[in-house]
């Protein structure tokens, strides 16, 4: 029973971290495309749009940064999974224009969170 609680609370938070990463998004001119975007294996957390400019958001939330931020959740196997969702995302959209791939980290166990929003995280993996 301990850990379904444990499990519901990550989840809340999440959840929380993805909502206040879209405020945030909208509130700096961002349209938002999509959230939780997913198609068979492959999921992107927020798709938006900036300045003419596909933004990839991989949204990170943590209740405190004692194992590291959130950011550093980010890992290489991440990001090619993160890659590969979204050349599925762009296909089948038809998207023909510039990509990028931002992380918001979020710290804090409620709103109002800290917010890291790193813009040009990673890049795609050439080959």
């Amino acid at each position: 029973m301990q850990k379904d609680k444990k499990m519901a609370s990550h989840n809340l938070l999440g959840k929380a971290g993805e909502e206040a990463a879209v405020h945030y998004l909208t509130a700096h001119g961002y349209l938002i495309r999509h959230r939780n975007w997913r198609s068979g294996h492959k999921e992107l957390d927020i798709v938006a749009e900036k300045d003419r400019t596909t933004v990839i958001v991989e949204v990170k939330t943590r209740r405190n940064t004692d194992y590291g931020t959130p950011g550093t959740a980010v890992t290489p196997a991440k990001i090619r999974r993160i890659v590969a969702s979204a050349d599925a995302y762009l296909r089948r959209f038809g998207i023909e224009q510039p990509v990028r791939f931002d992380v918001i980290a979020l710290t804090g166990t409620v709103p109002p969170f800290r917010i890291e929003h790193i813009e040009d995280a990673f890049f795609a993996p050439i080959g």
